[in-house]
């Protein structure tokens, strides 16, 4: 196949498998013609333009300069006002690709983070000032809340909701013009989580430990709604979490926070732990582990669990705190191991953005938001199905993370 003079087929079985994964969407999508839009855009997002919203992605596709006004309008529509069910696509993508990921290996975490999209104005839908990693402080974006699923080498990513905030849920003619839904209202971050964890497990997705950081952990509903569906975790919170520690003897301390469980635990708890080599060098710090209860909102939790504690330096206060639901019987560095593997989704929201144009949709619908993202998902998932074909896990672990080299 080739669009625009852009291929992206290596050989003939790939094709094969491209052509049945379209099939495979393009019966959900439920028209010939939104199968094609649908293919015309997954051409634009895999290939190299410098800017992968709908114009310069018609450019590409249109062989013929006169009518790119059609392919443009073909793919807006597509795109912003084509009534097709994105989770049905997402969930399809997803178990396409977990099937090829899982024929060696398992999964091990479901990982719950937000990534930012820079915007301009206020007419985008959810669009305000508000802190973003992406961007390492407060600017004007959107956010979008995501849940990856990965194995010992692979990072999927398989759903994503918009954060609506409070703002703008209560402004009803400015969700009118962003096409929001009357039924989507205000949800905390920690509440789409929740969300797309009940949907993936309501789907029948293979369960893995739950990372998060403090902004979903800190709350105790999120947590208790994770063990409700089945889900263990392992969960930051802040150093106002309060806890009773299950001291050796079976008795309990009294109440206290975490920061002070930081400073009753003796210098010696905390021991220099490494979770993995670097390319440059090991990644360590010094941790110490406690088994607690939690108390939260005065209620006490009869079911134990661990606390860790990251304290790089001793002498200065921690950088992190984890609640976590794994069991009792592993050793230090294997909860370790397991809690720093939340950082794998940086790097998946590195590809989707610099490789994919996660964050390059223009448009200012609510639908529109979601059916990009969707593509954006429907690609990676290929993208990483096509690799977990291509390498075993033994090579995978010495290759260069380029995912898409593969697909494309």
């Amino acid at each position: 196949m080739r669009e625009g003079g852009m291929s992206l087929i290596g050989n003939a079985e790939h094709q094969k498998r491209l052509n049945a994964y379209f099939d495979r969407i393009g019966r959900i999508l439920g028209h010939q013609r939104r199968r094609e839009a649908f293919e015309q855009y997954t051409i634009g997002l895999f290939s190299d333009i410098e800017r992968k919203s709908v114009e310069p992605i018609a450019a590409l596709i249109c062989q013929d300069p006169t009518l790119c006004r059609t392919y443009t309008e073909k793919l807006l529509h597509f795109v912003g006002d084509s009534k097709w069910d994105d989770r049905a696509v997402r969930l399809s993508c997803a178990r396409y690709a977990l099937d090829a990921m899982t024929q060696r290996e398992p999964i091990q975490c479901w990982i719950f983070d937000d990534t930012g999209f820079m915007k301009q104005g206020d007419k985008s839908p959810g669009v305000q000032r508000q802190y973003t990693g992406s961007a390492g402080k407060t600017t004007n974006c959107q956010i979008g809340v995501s849940l990856a699923l990965t194995t010992q080498t692979l990072e999927l990513p398989i759903d994503m909701d918009l954060y609506l905030p409070q703002c703008w849920a209560e402004d009803g003619a400015r969700c009118r013009a962003a096409r929001i839904p009357s039924e989507v209202g205000y949800r905390p971050k920690w509440q789409i989580a929740l969300d797309l964890a009940r949907r993936a497990v309501d789907a029948g997705i293979a369960k893995g430990l739950v990372l998060a950081d403090s902004g979903y952990g800190d709350t105790g509903t999120f947590r208790a709604g994770l063990q409700e569906l089945g889900l263990s975790y392992a969960v930051g919170v802040k150093q106002h979490a309060q806890v009773r520690i299950a001291c050796c003897d079976g008795t309990l301390s009294d109440v206290m926070n975490v920061a002070t469980v930081a400073d009753v635990l003796g210098a010696k708890e905390y021991r220099k732990t490494t979770w993995r080599q670097g390319t440059r060098r090991a990644l360590h710090s010094r941790f110490a582990a406690v088994r607690v209860h939690v108390v939260n909102h005065g209620q006490f939790d009869s079911n134990e669990q661990w606390l860790l504690i990251e304290r790089p330096d001793i002498n200065q206060a921690p950088v992190h705190y984890t609640l976590s639901t794994l069991p009792k019987s592993l050793s230090r560095k294997q909860l370790v191991r397991r809690i720093k593997q939340r950082w794998r989704i940086e790097r998946t929201y590195e590809d989707m953005k610099g490789e994919l144009g996660l964050d390059h949709y223009e448009g200012r619908s609510y639908p529109g938001w979601h059916h990009h993202v969707t593509v954006v998902l429907a690609c990676y998932a290929f993208a990483v199905a096509e690799r977990a074909q291509a390498f075993s896990p033994q090579t995978r672990r010495t290759q260069t993370d380029d995912s898409f080299a593969v697909a494309a």
